[in-house]
């Protein structure tokens, strides 16, 4: 576990410092923010988990964005499918985080005001050793003070060179959809 808690802090100090997105006066945050990932098939029990302690970082002046996930955070219904999940598939003693880094395209902070925006994001994954480029659209909006950023993008596991064993591959979506939802505070 200390080990995991030691990778956690690295993984965020390098991904902190290795962008831009430390600009003091654009710079929002939010350290529980939430992905949910569903890869449920239609007939067979749900494959579902959330992860509700993701950090996200985000540069209002330059429209970069952030995140880093601990894979054992997230949390599934069934506990025996957690713990395949972390053993089986994503290994996360070898591979604890996953972490996406990406920028909002043509993105104007001034326009953003309380009512829903649509911005396209592109960006990287890492997950498993792997990186999986993204674009997708992301709804962006103020809200008291804060940021809220949301959105979806579907992703394979083969991307991240995930096998499912024939036993349960009827039983996993081909396709895993995965949501995002951060309220980032200024600091």
């Amino acid at each position: 576990m200390k080990k995991n808690i030691k990778q956690f802090v690295l993984s965020l100090i390098v991904l902190l410092s290795a962008s831009s997105l430390l600009s003091a006066q654009g710079k929002y945050i939010d350290k529980k923010g939430k992905i949910t990932f569903e890869a449920s098939e239609e007939l067979f029990e749900p494959v579902k988990a959330t992860n509700a302690s993701v950090t996200a970082i985000f540069n209002s002046e330059t429209g970069e964005i952030a995140a880093l996930a601990l894979m054992k955070g997230f949390r599934f219904k069934n506990s025996l499918m957690e713990e395949h999940f972390n053993e089986n598939y994503i290994e996360s003693e070898t591979y604890p985080k996953a972490t996406f880094k990406g920028k909002l395209k043509d993105f104007d902070f001034s326009k953003i005001t309380e009512n829903n925006t649509e911005v396209i994001v592109n960006g990287k994954i890492e997950l498993r050793g792997k990186e999986k480029e993204v674009s997708t659209t992301l709804i962006v909006k103020k809200f008291e003070g804060s940021i809220i950023i949301q959105g979806s993008f579907k992703v394979t596991p083969a991307d991240f060179d995930i096998e499912i064993p024939s036993v349960v591959k009827n039983k996993i979506a081909k396709e895993i959809i995965v949501t995002v939802d951060f309220n980032l505070s200024q600091k």
